[in-house]
């Protein structure tokens, strides 16, 4: 029997969040049931297309969803599904713009489409008017509600509506065993970074508005002025990269800052460091702040992300309004070591080996309910 495939839409299948969450389960599901394809808005390669076609998975392409491309894309939309009569479940994870494929998606009678919400803002800018009429158009296209968190759900569902009801939250777990803290793993690490006895700060995003980097900086400058030898390292890459390496510059602080770019091993490069920080404008329920905690990390984040992603008790929330002196305070005043948070994540739904399990059973089951 050939396994049930499950298409996966996406921006592009590079390191980010929902890319790394997708990756962490498509790796543990039963792919002799499930197997996924991928549906991305991008003409180059993204950074997992070689081990999704490893693991069995096709991957399509479609062109970037923006204003003044609508009628081309949509007649893109109806080839794609007029071809492609096998897929039975379809699973959007483009916020807002899942409207446009899952309206497709009905359209050409399949009959399980899934949004999944990922965010919990988007900020104001010149695109908001082209969001608001994808969001409109997102009432009636889906069957089936997914978010990483409550406050995503309430973000793109509505907090009154009938489908808020209906959302199933699925944590955005993290292979709890690769982030294990291991004492000989920190000391090759911390000698890669040149680290010594240093205090390493770690921060995991793309260089863009959303990661709010600018802030960052500004924190790390206070903390340099109690604690000059502390370094910061700052994981990703981004179209904002150069203008952050220049502000470090002109700070006077390129000797302190580690630009590490995109990297395969964040597991192991979360046990060099001794805390981790992440100021964002705006997140849904971030993957890599479940990774910190796996890694037994103490996170120090903005209030804008939501509560529930405090699985450990190691977050400690500051708000945006605070200034770089007082998050630089709390970054200061706070503990280092690494907790052994293995079991509460498991407990906590927050593991892939066990949650892999129960999204093979989701699938299967919606498969069959919705062609029978």
């Amino acid at each position: 029997m050939q396994p049930i495939r499950i298409l996966q839409v996406v921006t592009i299948m590079n390191c980010g969040g929902l890319e790394t969450m997708l990756m962490n389960y498509y790796r543990k599901i039963d792919r002799t049931h499930i197997q996924f394809d991928f549906l991305v808005h991008r003409d180059e390669e993204g950074h997992y297309d070689k081990e999704i076609t490893e693991l069995g998975g096709r991957i399509f392409r479609m062109p970037p969803i923006k204003p003044g491309n609508y009628r081309l894309y949509f007649n893109k939309l109806d080839k794609f599904f007029e071809e492609h009569t096998e897929y039975k479940v379809v699973h959007s994870h483009i916020n807002e713009n899942s409207s446009f494929v899952l309206r497709a998606a009905k359209k050409h009678g399949v009959p399980g489409r899934i949004a999944h919400s990922h965010l919990s803002d988007l900020g104001i800018d010149l695109k908001l008017p082209f969001r608001l009429y994808a969001r409109y158009y997102l009432r009636d296209a889906p069957n089936d509600y997914f978010a990483c968190s409550k406050k995503a759900g309430q973000w793109l569902f509505g907090k009154n509506s009938r489908e808020i009801e209906k959302v199933k939250v699925l944590n955005n777990a993290v292979n709890v065993e690769e982030f294990k803290y291991c004492e000989k793993t920190r000391a090759r690490i911390r000698k890669d970074l040149d680290a010594k006895d240093q205090l390493v700060i770690g921060h995991i995003g793309r260089f863009n508005k959303q990661k709010n980097h600018d802030f960052l900086i500004e924190i790390f400058k206070e903390i340099q002025q109690k604690k000059p030898d502390a370094i910061l390292v700052l994981i990703g890459d981004g179209n904002l990269r150069k203008d952050i390496e220049k502000k470090v510059a002109i700070l006077g602080l390129s000797s302190k800052v580690r630009f590490l770019g995109i990297r395969n091993n964040i597991s192991e490069l979360m046990q060099g460091m001794d805390l981790f920080l992440f100021p964002s404008l705006f997140e849904g329920l971030p993957v890599v702040l479940v990774e910190a905690q796996a890694a037994g990390l103490k996170c120090v984040v903005s209030e804008a992300i939501t509560k529930e992603s405090d699985v450990t008790g190691r977050v400690e929330f500051l708000s945006l309004y605070q200034t770089a002196k007082e998050w630089a305070e709390k970054v200061l005043s706070s503990t280092y070591e690494h907790e052994n948070t293995a079991e509460l994540l498991k407990k906590h739904g927050y593991d892939t080996s066990s949650m892999a399990y129960w999204l093979t059973e989701y699938y299967t089951n919606y498969y069959v309910s919705k062609i029978n």
